[in-house]
């Protein structure tokens, strides 16, 4: 849903929280990194991860299936010790985050940043000082999506009532579903490979859909 409509339907929104990955960052250094530590084509993890996510399972289990007894926490820690750990910059941003953010900071809205990311791509994240308030990953809430318990401290962090919050996110089952189901408007984001692969999903339906960023910004402007 798009456009007046769409616009009316969430004129009580005040708080705009961002998913993460192909969300607010591309995924693509992060899975290309884990291919070359365990020696594996980039393109056999990248296929490995769209299979468990498109089986409803955790992407980490790409990781398992690439190497069968693999502790992931352990092995994410080999990495950092070798100088190999995760690392994000401005160039894994997608182009439409900083002008998108800073639009409805300037319209009035509080941004707010949470997804499922370790503890250490929250402190990377909040080291490029988007323009959000708070930045926080599952990691260091103790919690992850799809659990109530996550968004239960979505709304903690920002104060904000269930039904003035939107959550923004490319995958159903694991952002539009379980924030509808904790009361928050949805707004599904149609970019990377699950918010394509899921790009109908209507189950339940999004209060939202959109391609990009600005056409977000756009419609929760729109009349402010």
């Amino acid at each position: 849903m798009t456009g007046p409509t769409a616009s009316a339907a969430l004129g009580a929104v005040t708080t705009v929280v961002f998913d993460v990955g192909e969300t607010l960052v591309r995924d693509d250094r992060y899975w290309g990194s884990w291919a070359d530590w365990l020696g594996v084509p980039r393109h056999t993890l990248s296929a490995l991860v769209g299979a468990v996510v498109a089986q409803g399972r955790d992407n980490q289990e790409a990781l398992r299936l690439a190497r069968p007894g693999i502790d992931v926490a352990a092995e994410r820690a080999r990495r950092e010790a070798a100088g190999r750990g995760e690392h994000l910059d401005e160039s894994d941003l997608y182009e439409d985050v900083r002008p998108a953010l800073a639009a409805l900071r300037d319209a009035g809205f509080a941004v707010h940043v949470a997804g499922n990311q370790t503890a250490r791509a929250g402190a990377l994240l909040r080291a490029m000082e988007l323009p959000a308030e708070t930045v926080s990953t599952s990691e260091e809430w103790g919690c992850a999506k799809p659990e109530a318990a996550f968004f239960a401290r979505v709304l903690e962090t920002t104060g904000s009532a269930p039904a003035a919050t939107l959550y923004v996110g490319d995958h159903p089952a694991r952002d539009v579903g379980p924030a509808s189901d904790a009361g928050l408007r949805t707004c599904h984001l149609v970019r990377g490979p699950w918010g394509h692969l899921w790009a109908g999903w209507d189950d339940p339906p999004p209060d939202l859909r959109v391609t990009g960023l600005r056409e977000l910004a756009k419609v929760l402007t729109e009349g402010r």
